[in-house]
């Protein structure tokens, strides 16, 4: 604890361990250092809808260009309501997160940056996988070394949320990712701290950095891991790893979706800096993660015979026994990730209908798998027989992708489906269900907050409002 000079306790700032080593300890040249960075990425035009960035920790002689362009893609004056720091533990292994909830302040040359300790705390409260642990923020540098970038990009820095996150166990970084999910919105910044390759020679660096940074930048998860993977059995001399920080980008790609998309800036390694060493040498990436550019969604006449077609060849698959086959196509529509429900018919009435409301499955996949599922595990029908199949009609529902709205003006009550979240709650209504019935707009998102959602008549108004459309065929 700090005290004051009236010997009241004050608040608790944690000091600034790394300057002087990783970057200046005196305000005036650390400024300036800083600012120059930045400057060499003056041409670059900051974005209004970024949400993450992926960037380096090592000194800023090294990595600090690299660091640069990532934060010169911020724009100074949107106002964040937080900023998640997300790195790895250099010190101490403890196999989960831990949430510097302790501190108020964290301390740099230039200032004090508040830390969001309610937020801090309610990660903590929310799963046993986050907890504090002093010794994972005593020392460590990642997250430290981002506060000056912060300041003189920013002004006046939002709330820091600090997370170390030490653990290889998929499913606890699948529940730190699920934790932090509501708050991975346009509101909040996720800063995710990781440098790349760590001492192979300059050209194995740049080989196996470039494969792993088209990993990242695929936005899928299986294919960063299983890139990592790969490098480690490549027999690279001297490759100590592919990614520092792996398992917190992996945590920033669980929260991925359709909506997103991972955009590379830059590459450097500590090679290219003043003809360092080429023999052992450190990788860095920066990455910005936006929100997707709206498009019109559309599917063609041969579209939706093939997904049709889809359907009901997983329908008799399934009762020949045959596990789901995928069509080996190059078309995009069919592997792109959005949610679809599909309907079985015989004779005109429901013999089955299952959906996937998400953003997190190719739609071939997606339809195969709902037509199986509405075939054999809707509870409301018997399991569909041989003899039952050349009496069948299949109608699919293919939900365009999600957008955020922030006021009912924008939704138009038949047009739309609508998604209501807020925290670990969320419901929601196809745009059909407004033929079905004959409620108001008010209506209508009053019955899903309450009856979907769980979060009352009124629940939406705080909640996060998203819309849809929905091609049926």
């Amino acid at each position: 604890m700090m005290n004051t000079s009236n010997g009241q306790t004050g608040p608790v700032v944690r000091p600034a361990t790394q300057a002087g080593r990783f970057y200046d300890d005196n305000a005036q040249r650390l400024s300036h250092e800083v600012d120059s960075l930045l400057a060499l990425h003056d041409k670059d035009k900051p974005q209004e809808d970024v949400v993450a960035l992926i960037v380096p920790h090592a000194g800023y002689y090294f990595s600090g260009n690299v660091a640069a362009s990532a934060y010169a893609k911020l724009n100074p004056k949107k106002p964040y309501k937080r900023i998640f720091l997300i790195g790895p533990s250099h010190y101490e292994w403890f196999n989960g997160a831990s949430v510097n909830s302790a501190v108020d302040y964290y301390a740099t040359p230039l200032g004090n940056v508040e830390v969001d300790r309610v937020t801090s705390r309610k990660l903590i409260e929310a799963d046993s996988v986050f907890a504090y642990r002093p010794k994972a923020h005593d020392r460590e540098h990642c997250l430290e070394v981002q506060l000056p970038f912060l300041q003189r990009r920013l002004g006046n820095v939002s709330p820091i949320v600090p997370i170390i996150i030490s653990t290889n166990d998929f499913h606890k970084l699948s529940r730190i990712a699920e934790v932090l999910k509501p708050w991975f919105n346009e509101e909040n910044l996720f800063v995710i701290s990781s440098d790349f390759s760590h001492y192979p020679s300059y050209e194995d660096a740049c080989k196996v950095d470039a494969l792993t940074g088209e990993a990242v930048e695929s936005g899928d998860v299986e294919q960063f891991i299983s890139t990592i993977e790969a490098n480690a059995t490549k027999g690279i001399p001297n490759l100590a790893t592919s990614a520092c920080g792996e398992f917190s980008i992996i945590t920033l790609m669980l929260m991925l979706d359709n909506q997103y998309q991972v955009k590379h800036l830059m590459y450097q390694n500590s090679g290219d800096i003043d003809n360092y060493d080429h023999s052992r040498v450190v990788g860095y990436h920066s990455f910005v993660v936006v929100r997707k550019e709206t498009g019109e969604f559309s599917l063609s006449d041969e579209d939706k015979r093939m997904l049709k077609e889809i359907a009901f060849q997983s329908i008799k698959d399934s009762l020949d026994g045959r596990p789901v086959r995928l069509q080996d196509s190059s078309n995009p529509i069919l592997n792109q990730k959005c949610g679809a429900f599909v309907s079985l018919y015989k004779h005109g009435r429901l013999r089955g209908c299952i959906g996937h409301f998400g953003e997190d499955i190719p739609l071939q996949k997606v339809v195969a798998e709902m037509a199986r599922a509405a075939a054999f595990e809707d509870p409301r029908f018997p399991s569909l027989r041989r003899n039952e199949l050349d009496d069948l009609t299949i109608e699919i529902s293919v939900l365009t992708p999600m957008r955020r709205i922030q006021s009912l003006d924008e939704f138009e009550l038949h047009r739309h489906g609508i998604y209501i979240r807020k925290g670990y709650r969320s419901g929601t209504f196809l745009p059909q269900v407004a033929d079905e019935v004959n409620w108001t707009k008010e209506e209508f998102v009053g019955h899903c907050s309450q009856d979907k959602a769980g979060l009352g008549w009124n629940g939406w108004r705080d909640a996060e409002l998203y819309v849809y459309e929905a091609i049926v065929f």
